[in-house]
């Protein structure tokens, strides 16, 4: 992939074909075949067995999401408070502001739950959120949805601070999974596998990978 920012938007190449600013995440996503995913990951690493949502659908999903926040949060009158959930949200956080037209400011808040395992346990404060909270619009920020205790844990722990409103985004939720957990705006849905990249890990490892990819489970299930 090659890219670059114009006027805002993305311009990107793929194989030759020009990726135009007003592309759509479906767009790419439906172009996106089992053989372009497994090629990709196999350039990347021995350990993923297929790239399911390249660097560049996921940069295109952010921007739409943008889009929306902007319009839902244009008039509220005081900067909306970003509280984004670390470790996992810090990329998807850093591209979201990117194009944030509305007053914001951001603030981060840390859990425990699965550690270096592979089950999600107790969920555990590790750091909570500087900025004051009452009387301000918070919008809470995960980066995968997958039994849903962490976000639900945390929107009711802020919500006892009388914030005037919480919203809660997520950037991928996995396919049939924590159907009761309310969320305001998701990225998109992903199939039930281990995922890593894009702020996702396993063990603190493939963290900073630019895109989400299915690990292989002879990492995991050594």
């Amino acid at each position: 992939w090659y890219q670059r920012r114009v006027h805002g938007g993305v311009v990107s190449e793929y194989q030759g074909v020009r990726l135009l600013p007003n592309t759509s995440f479906n767009e790419l996503q439906s172009s996106w075949t089992e053989e372009d995913s497994r090629n990709c990951a196999a350039s990347i690493s021995p350990d993923l067995v297929r790239v399911i949502f390249p660097e560049q659908h996921i940069l295109v999903r952010i921007r739409e999401l943008a889009n929306i926040i902007n319009e839902d949060y244009r008039n509220i009158g005081s900067p909306l408070i970003l509280v984004g959930v670390l470790k996992g949200a810090y990329m998807f956080m850093a591209e979201l502001v990117k194009y944030l037209e509305i007053p914001h400011i951001v603030d981060f808040i840390a859990v425990s739950s699965y550690g270096k395992s592979t089950v999600a346990g107790e969920v555990r404060l590790v750091m909570d959120v500087r900025e004051p909270i009452a009387g301000k619009h918070v919008l809470l920020l995960e980066d995968i949805i997958d039994t849903g205790h962490t976000i639900t844990f945390l929107a009711n722990f802020l919500n006892h601070r009388k914030p005037l409103s919480i919203k809660t985004i997520a950037l991928c939720r996995k396919k049939g999974m924590a159907p009761d957990c309310k969320l305001d705006y998701l990225g998109f849905e992903a199939p039930m596998v281990w995922l890593v990249g894009y702020g996702l890990d396993y063990a603190e490892r493939y963290r900073s990978l630019p895109c989400i990819a299915e690990l292989s489970e002879k990492v995991y299930k050594k």
